[in-house]
This record gives structure tokens, C-alpha cells and sequence, in this order.
């Protein structure tokens, strides 16, 4: 062995002497005798002791097996055969000090050189693998690790096979039934009765074996009266009982036929609790329990499981008899989903799942069920409840787990519902008005709990109930009486966080309620607006409410107007831009504050107020916008230091933001004009306008007014028009290809929004553009730049896509009209797109834009010239794209290039006719030497359907390039 490059292997080696062991390593994984050199230095004994170098060895070994072995000779399958007997000798030496994972690499060379003799190379294997071994603790260790890594090889099946390894394990696991298992399992017997007292980890790795190779051997080699009597006589073990719990667990989920399996698991269960097994001290330690926990688990899920089976079959005598069983196991899973361990509750859950599940089947459900459905209402809820170790504040490990074993009770909660509606809602009022009234005196997990129920109920209930409310207070549902009393109660004032966000979910949840009983409106506004929402200690409950707002406001738009101009009185103080000169720490984030801002919007745009008092209050809320935006673009103008530049930069890209976000309030009902507030808006895009160009951190401060013209051209009409030529000049200047690539989706908007009506004005704007984008694209790169390269290629897409834009949206008119030569090179760039440019959207775009200018152009009264432009430019670009070697045939987005390329060629045919086929036949196919049948075929092709034709034109240009 080369010893300098072993010295590499040491974690603690400089990377150089790392990067040359990495290189031997590759070395001796290609030499055809490297795994022998490996071999014998682990065997000979000069580095026990160095596990990095050994288990390096063992590495370049398992390569050989998995990429070499199979087609070797005899010679070479007794060496290896001779090693693996050497290695596992060595690792059951009682002496032997190797760590676990040296003897699970060991063990797992040996079940890859097992996959590939047994049974046909090796057929001796068991017999050898157990006479090697001696009664020592390590060799039994070894062997247990083997059987382990066979399993993994063989069995496991979340490790996904191909067809021919899934019919290799068939044939080994065959071949083990009919030759080895009844040995193996003597085997077993033995492990577990000798190493029971003086090696418990042995026998906890012997029940592992056991359970793994249970599921495909004959059950009674194991579920017979010798192993049953050790494994319950583990389960009073502590060091064992956890191992035999899922040993048991596993024989139980043994696949069986359905009247089997129910006596199996009568038998086993019976046992375990004559023994007092299934029934443990409230004190019993915990991972113990959940072990306990998952074995009722599955033989509660095997019965279902078994039951469904039998009544499918349309066996009644037998599915009696299995949900007979069923039912005595049920006070069992009570007892552990009540259990105050939820790991202990959660590993119940299926059971219970499956259970609701066989209800909801039966015809008509007993007295007895009905007290079950209550039992796990009782429960579920009882189990929802935080305890006192919840930390809300710095949630955690612990807490993540909570909330996902809460989700789990609540899809309980659902189901239960399904089942008896009455009960539940009866349950959950009962639950609200004891505790909500008494807020005061009560602790925060129950208040908590009876909110979230309240919440729940409406998901839970049939939808009709679950937002019906009435405002004649008699006739008001139970529901609309819990909802009354969670905002009458007071509770809201509690104060602690989780109460107060539980509170705003439900109310927001709810918004129903408040148009059958209004009166109660300004209750739950105070609140959102006061010390239990966006001024609460909590930022958690601040930011929630911020969005909770929004939503509770948007549902109830016109229940608002008596309130709306005391709220935004209300909320005044939070709409203060943050700023690097404030001086203080804001209440609310800019995340929340966009909410505030957009609830502000819609308040004033779906109020009933005069277009006048609108604009007045629009104006108000957006003045102080306009006067900071000013004074901090002046700043960032004038500063030096690159941290607050960058914070001026932030605080005007916010600025825009807030702006954009108030617009969202306006709709195609109540539309910018129709509140008189379109002065307000075009005034701050001429003030937004101004940042455009400016040097510092301008990709952010774009990027916040482009999204603000966005908006404007949604919301205005003609009057954005003007606005887009500043943008257009400013932009111009010294533009990134990023940059371009952002503007070009704002004239896609502009085009699709006023189509024709625009053509005037894109008529002056469209030749400075497009050259623009021409020079962007043509500036020379650093060939390594990557980033530029990928944002050239984007531009070059948004241009295609900028052309195809205008020609869907009636303004060809934009391209007819440019002076002839202008009109030629953009007609080449199309082209040029479809030829040459490596990139399939690209040229799809470009092949679908040749064809609509074909179909408008295209016939006897087009444009002049055109015509001829076809024949000597379109329509070789439809041949020379597909034949270039980057233009993938069999790749899905050349596919859909290719398919507009076929478009664009039955185009000309539909618009030249027989002119057409005789130029492709007589001129222009015979220059590209195609054989004259060849041409013959292709023209026939062009005159069928356009899926034929298509799937033609793919089998020409892979014959072509072939």
C-alpha cells in the first residue's frame, strides 16, 4: 500500500494529503487487483487498530463485489469466499475491539457477495456463515449484522429494486425458505435463550432479525409456544422489553389471510393481558410506553385491516367474530390516546383513524359507539391542551412536535364530526360557555382550547351550517351564540399571546357573523386596533393581526362605513414609514405594514363616502409617502456611507411598495376614476419616476417603481399612457440586460391592456427600445460570467416574447409602419432566433411569430415585399434551426419548437398553395441535396393533417442529422 497517500485518510490531514488518498482510492477501485491488495491489509494484521485505513480497505472491497464480481471465475469467487470468512473470523474474535461501524461495512460485504453465489455460486453459505462463527457475544454480534444487511439487500422495501434485483430476491428468498430458515431460526432460539442476562444488545439485535424476516417466512417457525414463552417472558424485562414489544408488533403485521391473522392476534393479545402486560402503572417509563402504545396500535389497525377484508368476501360469520375483537380492544386505545405522554397518544392515532373510519361504514351506529364518538371527543380535547412547559415565546424542538401531534388531533376532531354533528356542536358550546364568561379566573391552556374548538367547529361542521347566521337573535344557531359570547366574554383582554391570536383567527374566521349581528363590530375592531393586536408586547401577535386585519376588513366591506375614518384615525401612527431617521423601533415590520397599508385602500375605496371625501382621505394616507420618498432619495443622493445608502435604498423601495399595495383596493366596480383618486396616484409616479435613474442601488429601487407602474396600469386608463416614455428614457440610458428583461413584462401589460388604442404611442417608443435591447445584447462578455450570460439569454426571450405580444394584441400595425430597412433587420432577428440561437423557447417563440406574420402578410394583398422575404428567409430558418447539433429532437422543449416550425410550413402552403410546393420541389429542396423521392415525400407529408405532418417533419431531420 502506498503509505503517503494512506496518511490522507487521517481527518486531520492537510487537504493535499486528502486529495491524493482520494486519488489512490479512485486508483485502486479501477486496478483490476486493487480489492486484493485491500484485502490482504486488512486481514494481516499491520493496522488493526487503524479503523480509517481498514475501513478504506473495506470500501475498495465492496466496489469490487458491486461493479466487478459477478462475471468473475472460479479462482477469483474462492478468494473472495476465503476473505469474507477471514473478516468475519476476525470481527468475532472476543479480543476484537472493532467499532460498529467497521462490522456493519463487514457485514455488508458479505451480503453483497451473498446477492450474487447464493444460491446458485454458494449454496452453502448459511451452514458456512454459522459454523464459522463461535458461541462468543462478538461472533454472534457479526452474524446478526449479516442478517441485517441481507434483509436490507433482499427485503426492505422502502429501498426501491430494479426488475432484475426484484427477481433475484424472489429466487434467494426461495431458495432460504426451501434450504436455510428452519436453521436460522434454531439459531435464533438459541441467541435469545444464552445471551438474554449477560448481552442484552445482542438479544435486542436477535428480536430485530427476528421481526425483519418474520414478514416473509412461515409464521409458525415463530409464532409457536417456545418463542412466544421468551418474548413475554422479555416483555417483564426492562433492557428487553422494547425489542420484544416490536418483535411482537412486527409478527402481528405479518401479511396473513384475514381469519388467521384475527386468531393470531386474539392469541397473542390474551396472553399479554392475562399477564397484566397491556395493562401498565401510570408511572411506567415513557419510551416504553410508546413501544406499548404502537403494538395496540397494530393489532387494532391489523383487525380493521382484517374485518374490511372478511366483509368484502362477504364473510358476516367471521366479520362478526373479528369485530367482536375489535371492539374489546377499544378501552385499550382510550387508554393510550388519553395518555398524558404524547409521544404515547400519537402512536395510537392510526388506530383510532381506522376506527372512526369503520364506523362511518356501518349501517346505524349502537348506543355504544355513540359513547365511543363522545369518548374521543373528550379526548382529542382534552389532549389539545398547551401544558405549563410550552414555550411560546422561543418555540422549539419540543413545541414543533406539539403543534404536528396537534394537527393529527384535529383531523380526529373532523372526522368525529362526521359522525354525530349534533354531539359535537352540543360539546364544544358546553366547553365555550363555561369557560370563555369565566375567562378571568381560568388558565390560559383552557381558554386556548375552547377558542380553537369554536375555531375548528366552522371547518368541521357541513358547510350550510358553518356560515349560516341569523339576525333575529331567536332563531340564532349555537354556533352564531358561541361566537356572541366569545366577544361579549371579554376574553380577548386576557392578555396572554396565544389567547389573544387564537381570539383574531376565530373572529377573522367568522366574518360571516358580523353581517347577521353588526352591532358588534366596533368590539372587534377596538380590539385589532388597540394593546390586544397591533399594539400587543408580542410581535408574533402584531404581525398576525396586521394580515387577520386585512382579511376580517375585505370580508365585510359594507358593513364598515360608520367606522372608517375613526379606524384610520386609529391606525395613523403605524402608517409611518420606517426610515434609517425615525429614531425608534416601530411597532409593526414592513411585512405587516403592507397589510395595514392595503386595509387602509380598501377601507376608503369600498366605503359608500363621495368621490370627494375619498380622494380627500386617499390623499391623506398617501401625502406622507410623497414628502419622505423626496427627502430620502435627497439623502441617498447625498450620502457616503454604503450601510445607509443601502437603508435609503430599502426605505424607498418600501416607499413604492406601500403605494402599490393601497392601489389593491380598487376593483373593475370601484375603479380608480369612479373615486376621483387618480390625481393622488399619477402625482406620486411622477414623483417615483425621479429614483429611476439614480447610480446608487438602483436594481432595488426599480425593481420598486416598475412594481408600482404595474399596479397603475391596472388601475388607470389612458391617462399612464404619458408616463411610459419618461420610464422609457430614463430606463434607456445605461440599462443591465436585467433590467430590460424586468421592463419588457410592463409593455406586455400595456400592450395587452389597451391593444390597438396604444399603437400611436408604441409607435414612437418601439424602434429606441428594440435597439436598446440590440446593443445590451451585443456588448461583449467575459466568457466565465455566467450570470450575464444566463440574463442576455432571458432579455432574448423577453424580446421574442415582447414581438409575439404585439402581434397577438392588433398592433402589427407598431412593425408594419417602421422605415423598410428598420423593418428588415427586425425581421432578421426573428429569424436569427429560429436558426441559430441555441435555445428551444426562443425558437419556439420566434417559429410562432414567422407564422402569424405569414397569416397577416403572408397572402396576395400583404405586404410588400414580404413574400419574397418568406422564401429566402422564414423558410430556411425552418430547416436550418432543426438541423443544428444543439437542436435536441428528443427533448421535450425542442419538441414543442419543432411542432411551431411544422406550423409555420403548412402555413406557407395554406397562404402560396402550389407555388409553394413547386418552389420547395424544384428550387429550394434540391439545393440542400434531397433526393428527389426524398422531395416527393415531403411534399405529400405537407399537404396531410398538421399531427402527421409534424410527426414527419421529426423523422426527416433525424434522418437528416443521422
Amino acid at each position: 500500500m502506498d503509505e503517503d497517500a494512506l496518511r490522507g485518510l487521517d481527518p486531520r490531514a492537510d487537504p493535499q494529503l486528502q486529495r491524493r488518498a482520494l486519488q489512490y482510492f479512485e486508483q485502486l477501485k479501477s486496478s483490476p487487483d486493487g480489492w486484493k491488495l485491500c484485502a490482504a491489509t486488512f486481514t494481516n494484521g499491520n493496522y488493526f487498530g487503524n479503523d480509517q485505513v481498514r475501513f478504506f480497505c473495506l470500501q475498495v472491497i465492496e466496489h469490487y463485489l458491486k461493479y466487478g464480481y459477478r462475471e468473475a471465475g472460479i479462482d477469483i469467487q474462492q478468494s473472495l469466499r476465503s476473505l469474507i470468512c477471514t473478516c468475519l473470523q476476525l470481527m468475532g474474535n472476543e479480543s476484537n475491539e472493532d467499532r460498529s461501524f467497521l462490522r456493519n461495512k463487514v457485514a455488508q460485504i458479505t451480503s453483497l457477495a451473498f446477492v450474487a453465489d447464493y444460491p446458485s455460486r454458494w449454496p452453502t453459505f448459511f451452514t458456512d456463515l454459522i459454523g464459522i462463527l463461535s458461541a462468543s457475544a462478538k461472533a454472534v454480534d457479526i452474524y446478526l449484522r449479516v442478517l441485517l444487511s441481507i434483509d436490507s439487500e433482499v427485503v426492505d422495501r422502502e429501498i426501491v429494486h430494479t426488475f432484475e434485483e426484484i427477481q433475484r430476491n424472489t429466487v434467494i428468498k426461495d431458495a432460504m425458505r426451501e434450504q436455510s430458515v428452519l436453521q436460522l431460526t434454531e439459531t435464533w432460539y438459541t441467541v435469545l435463550t444464552q445471551f438474554q442476562s449477560s448481552n442484552p444488545e445482542v438479544t435486542c439485535m436477535c428480536l430485530d432479525v427476528i421481526g425483519k424476516y418474520v414478514s416473509w417466512i412461515d409464521i409458525n417457525l415463530i409464532a409457536n409456544d417456545k418463542f412466544v414463552e421468551v418474548l413475554l417472558e422479555f416483555m417483564s424485562m426492562p433492557l428487553l422489553r422494547e425489542s420484544a414489544c416490536d418483535c411482537i408488533h412486527d409478527i402481528i403485521n405479518k401479511g396473513m389471510e384475514p381469519v388467521a391473522k384475527t386468531k393470531l392476534i386474539e392469541s397473542f393479545t390474551s396472553i399479554l393481558q392475562i399477564r397484566g402486560i397491556l395493562n401498565p402503572q401510570e408511572e411506567e417509563e415513557g419510551d416504553y410506553m410508546a413501544k406499548l402504545s404502537k403494538l395496540i396500535n397494530g393489532i387494532g389497525v391489523n383487525l380493521i385491516i382484517s374485518w374490511q377484508k372478511l366483509q368484502k368476501a362477504e364473510d358476516q360469520e367471521n366479520a362478526r367474530v373479528t369485530m367482536a375483537a375489535l371492539e374489546e380492544k377499544v378501552p385499550l386505545m382510550f387508554r393510550f390516546l388519553g395518555d398524558e405522554d404524547d409521544d404515547v397518544s400519537g402512536a395510537v392515532i392510526p388506530f383510532v383513524q381506522e376506527y372512526i373510519g369503520v364506523l362511518k361504514q356501518l349501517k346505524q351506529m349502537l348506543p355504544k359507539h355513540r359513547e365511543h364518538v363522545e369518548g374521543l371527543l373528550y379526548t382529542v380535547i382534552k389532549k389539545m391542551k398547551y401544558d405549563d412547559t410550552y414555550n411560546f415565546d422561543h418555540e422549539g424542538e419540543d413545541e414543533a412536535m406539539f403543534q404536528e401531534y396537534r394537527k393529527q388531533l384535529k383531523t380526529l376532531f373532523t372526522n368525529l364530526s362526521a359522525l354525530d354533528t349534533e354531539l359535537m356542536v352540543g360539546t364544544i358550546h358546553n366547553l365555550v360557555s363555561q369557560t370563555l364568561p369565566q375567562w378571568e379566573t381560568v388558565k390560559v391552556c383552557d381558554l386556548e382550547v375552547a377558542i380553537s374548538m369554536l375555531y375548528m367547529l366552522g371547518e368541521a361542521l357541513p358547510s350550510p351550517q358553518g356560515q349560516q347566521f341569523s339576525p333575529d337573535i331567536s332563531k340564532a344557531s349555537a354556533l352564531q351564540n358561541m361566537i356572541r359570547t366569545l366577544i361579549t366574554s371579554r376574553v380577548s383582554c386576557q392578555g396572554h399571546m396565544i389567547v389573544e391570536l387564537q381570539f383574531f383567527e376565530t373572529v377573522a374566521r367568522y366574518e360571516k357573523f358580523f353581517l347577521a349581528e353588526p352591532q358588534l363590530i366596533p368590539d372587534v375592531l377596538m380590539a385589532f386596533t388597540d394593546e390586544r393586536g397591533f399594539r400587543h408586547p408580542s410581535a408574533q401577535v402584531r404581525s398576525r393581526t396586521s394580515y387577520l386585519f386585512s382579511r376580517f376588513i375585505k370580508g365585510l366591506k359594507g358593513q364598515l362605513n360608520p367606522y372608517i375614518e375613526d379606524v384610520l384615525s386609529r391606525i395613523q401612527d403605524l402608517l409611518v414609514l420606517n426610515t434609517p431617521d425615525n429614531g425608534y423601533q416601530h411597532l409593526l415590520s414592513n411585512e405587516d405594514q403592507l397589510f395595514i397599508y392595503e386595509t387602509a385602500g380598501s377601507l376608503i375605496v369600498s366605503s359608500s363616502l363621495s368621490p370627494e371625501r375619498k380622494h380627500h382621505l386617499m390623499k391623506e394616507l398617501l401625502s406622507p409617502i410623497a414628502t419622505k420618498f423626496e427627502s430620502l432619495l435627497s439623502k441617498l443622493q447625498g450620502e457616503t456611507d454604503e450601510k445607509r445608502q443601502y437603508a435609503y435604498a430599502q426605505s424607498i423601495n418600501m416607499a413604492t411598495s406601500l403605494a402599490s399595495r393601497v392601489s389593491k383596493g380598487f376593483s373593475s366596480q370601484q375603479t380608480m376614476q369612479a373615486c376621483g383618486c387618480v390625481e393622488t396616484f399619477t402625482d406620486l409616479l411622477k414623483i417615483f419616476l425621479q429614483a429611476v435613474n439614480v447610480p446608487t442601488h438602483r436594481q432595488l429601487i426599480q425593481t420598486g417603481v416598475r412594481q408600482y407602474l404595474h399596479r397603475m396600469v391596472v388601475c388607470l386608463e389612458k391617462e399612464i399612457l404619458p408616463f411610459v416614455p419618461v420610464v422609457l428614457e430614463n430606463l434607456l440610458k445605461q440599462p443591465e440586460a436585467k433590467e430590460l428583461h424586468d421592463f419588457l413584462p410592463l409593455m406586455n401589460q400595456l400592450i395587452m391592456k389597451f391593444k390597438s388604442a396604444i399603437v400611436p404611442f408604441l409607435q414612437q417608443v418601439f424602434m429606441p427600445l428594440v435597439s436598446t435591447i440590440f446593443r445590451v445584447l451585443s456588448t461583449p462578455t467575459d466568457d466565465l460570467d455566467q450570470v450575464t450570460a444566463v440574463e442576455k439569454k432571458m432579455l432574448q426571450r423577453s424580446y421574442y416574447l415582447f414581438l409575439s405580444t404585439i402581434i397577438s394584441n392588433d398592433c402589427l400595425d407598431v412593425i408594419k409602419n417602421q422605415e423598410m430597412n428598420n423593418l428588415h433587420d427586425l425581421l432578421l432577428t426573428i429569424v436569427q432566433g429560429a436558426a441559430d440561437i441555441p435555445d428551444p423557447q426562443s425558437q419556439k417563440m420566434c417559429y410562432n411569430i414567422m407564422r402569424k406574420l405569414i397569416e397577416t402578410w403572408g397572402g396576395p394583398n400583404g405586404l410588400a415585399g414580404f413574400v419574397d422575404f418568406m422564401y429566402k428567409s422564414f423558410l430556411p430558418a425552418c430547416f436550418l434551426g432543426p438541423m443544428k447539433p444543439t437542436f435536441d429532437l428528443n427533448d421535450g422543449q425542442t419538441s414543442l419548437a419543432l411542432g411551431e416550425c411544422a406550423h409555420c410550413l403548412k402555413c406557407m402552403l395554406d397562404k402560396r398553395g402550389q407555388e409553394f410546393l413547386s418552389y420547395l420541389s424544384t428550387d429550394y429542396l434540391p439545393k440542400l441535396n434531397v433526393p428527389a423521392e426524398n422531395i416527393q415525400e415531403f411534399c405529400e407529408a405537407l399537404k396531410t393533417d398538421y399531427k402527421t405532418f409534424r410527426n414527419y417533419l421529426k423523422n426527416f431531420f433525424l434522418k437528416a442529422k443521422s
